[in-house]
C-alpha cells in the first residue's frame, strides 16, 4: 500500500506539472509571441486580446472535458482517465511547437492554434481533478491535507518549468527567438509526456474506487447525483474557486503582459518573478496542507483570500516602480501567500465535500464550471478593463476584490471538512 501511495503521488505530481507547464506556457506565449506571430494583422492591443481570447477558449471546453472524464472516472476508474488526459495534453502542446505562423499559411495558423488549444482544454478538464481524487483516496484521513497538496506541487513545478524555459529562450537574439526559439519550450513538452506516461501506467486504481466496485455501488449517472444530492457543496466549491483561479491567472499569466505592454518592462523580469514565486510556492505547498490537517481547511483558505484582497493595490504599486526587486517582491507576495494557501488546501477540501462514488465528477464540475468565468476569462477581462479605462489598474483591483469577496462568502457558508470520513474511504 505504501509503495502504491508513493507511485500515485509521483504520478499526480508529474501529470499536473505537465498540465500546467502546457497551460501556463500557452498563456506566456499569448502575452509575448502569439499576439505578434498568429494575430499579425490586428492592432497590438486587439492582437493581445485575440491571443488571450484563444487562451480563454481552452477554458470554455474544460467543463465539457470535466463532465465527460469525471463521469468516466466515477464509472470506470480514475487511472484510465489520467492516462488519456495526459496523452492529449502532451501531444497537443508538442504540436503547437511545430505550427506554421500567419506569415506562412495565413488565417489557417490562428485556426490551428485555437484547435490545439481546445484539445488542451478538453483534456485539462479532468487532469487535475483526477490527480487530486487519486491522491486524496490514497491518503490517510488524518494526513489528507498533506497528501492531497502534492498535485499542487506539480502545478507549481509546471509554472516554474514554463517560466524557466521561456526565460532561457528569451536570452536568444530577438530575431532568433521570434523565428524558432519560442517553439523550443512547446516541443520539450514531449519529454514530460514520456516520463508521465511511464509512471502513470504503473499506478493501480485507487482503493476507494475498488471498494465502490466491489460493493456494486458505482453510480449510473454521477453528474446527476452530484446535482441532486450534493448541490450545496458543489456551489460552495464553485464559489471558493473565484479567488484562487482568478489569482492564478492574473498574477502568473496576465501580469506578464501588463509588465511588457503597459509598463515597458523587459519580459524576462516578469518571468523571473513568476519563477521565484512559483518555486517558493512549490516548497511551501505541502506545509500549507499540513497546517490544514492541524487547524482545518477553512482558516488556511481564508488566509489566502484575505491576502489576495488586501494585497492587490500594493501589488500594482510595486509593479509601477519598475524596479526589479519590487516587482519580484510583489509577485512573491501574491503567489506564495495569496494563491498557494488557497490552492494547496483546495484539493483536500473539495475531495472531502463529495463522497467517493461521485468525487471525481464533483471535483471536476466545481473546478471547470468556475474556470470558465474565473481563470479562463481573467486575462481577457483584465486586458479589456485596462483598455477601456485608459491603462488604469484600479478597475482590475476592484475585479480582484470582488472575486475574493465571492470566495470569502462561499468559505463562510462551507462546513469544516477536516477529518470527514466516508464509508469507502475507511
Amino acid at each position: 500500500m505504501e509503495r502504491q501511495r508513493v507511485i500515485a503521488l509521483r504520478s499526480s505530481v508529474v501529470g499536473t506539472a505537465l498540465e500546467w507547464y502546457d497551460f501556463f506556457l500557452y498563456g506566456t506565449a499569448a502575452a509575448i509571441v502569439f499576439n505578434v506571430l498568429f494575430f499579425t494583422r490586428l492592432d497590438p492591443m486587439i492582437g493581445t486580446l485575440a491571443a488571450f481570447g484563444s487562451y480563454a477558449l481552452g477554458f470554455v471546453v474544460r467543463p465539457l472535458g470535466g463532465f465527460v472524464f469525471g463521469h468516466i472516472g466515477d464509472r470506470i476508474g480514475r487511472k484510465n482517465v489520467l492516462v488519456i488526459t495526459l496523452l492529449m495534453m502532451g501531444l497537443s502542446t508538442t504540436l503547437i511547437g511545430f505550427l506554421p505562423t500567419y506569415a506562412s499559411i495565413g488565417i489557417a495558423a490562428p485556426i490551428l492554434l485555437t484547435l490545439l488549444r481546445l484539445i488542451q482544454g478538453f483534456a485539462a478538464g479532468a487532469e487535475f481533478g483526477g490527480a487530486v481524487t487519486m491522491s486524496a483516496e490514497y491518503a490517510p484521513v488524518h494526513k489528507r491535507g498533506y497528501y492531497a497538496s502534492w498535485p499542487g506541487v506539480g502545478v507549481a513545478l509546471g509554472v516554474v518549468l514554463s517560466a524557466g524555459v521561456f526565460t532561457l529562450v528569451r536570452q536568444m537574439p530577438e530575431a532568433d527567438f521570434m523565428d524558432y526559439g519560442w517553439r523550443i519550450p512547446f516541443i520539450l513538452s514531449s519529454i514530460g509526456l514520456a516520463v508521465g506516461m511511464y509512471i502513470r501506467l504503473y499506478v493501480l486504481e485507487s482503493p476507494a474506487f475498488e471498494k465502490i466496485k466491489s460493493k456494486k455501488a458505482v453510480q449510473k449517472s454521477p453528474i446527476s447525483a452530484v446535482w441532486k444530492h450534493h448541490r450545496r457543496h458543489l456551489l460552495i466549491a464553485i464559489g471558493a474557486r473565484f479567488s484562487e483561479n482568478t489569482a492564478g491567472y492574473i498574477f502568473q499569466v496576465w501580469a506578464l503582459s501588463y509588465l511588457t505592454a503597459q509598463l515597458k518592462v523587459d519580459a524576462s523580469i516578469g518571468l523571473i518573478a513568476v519563477l521565484i514565486g512559483a518555486g517558493l510556492g512549490a516548497l511551501l505547498n505541502p506545509l500549507w496542507g499540513m497546517l490544514s490537517d492541524r487547524i482545518g481547511r477553512k482558516p488556511v483558505y481564508i488566509l489566502g483570500i484575505v491576502v489576495m484582497i488586501l494585497g492587490s493595490w500594493p501589488f500594482f504599486m510595486m509593479l509601477e516602480t519598475r524596479e526589479t526587486p519590487m516587482i519580484i517582491g510583489g509577485f512573491v507576495m501574491m503567489i506564495v501567500f495569496g494563491l498557494y494557501p488557497m490552492f494547496s488546501v483546495q484539493a483536500a477540501f473539495f475531495a472531502e465535500l463529495f463522497p467517493p462514488s461521485v468525487r471525481m465528477s464533483g471535483i471536476c464540475m466545481a473546478r471547470e464550471l468556475s474556470s470558465v468565468i474565473t481563470g479562463g476569462m481573467a486575462p481577457v477581462i483584465a486586458t479589456g478593463l485596462l483598455a477601456y479605462y485608459g491603462g488604469s489598474y484600479y478597475p482590475i483591483i476592484g475585479y480582484l476584490v470582488f472575486m475574493g469577496g465571492v470566495a470569502l462568502i462561499a468559505l463562510l457558508m462551507a462546513p469544516e471538512t477536516r477529518g470527514v470520513i466516508y464509508e469507502e474511504d475507511a
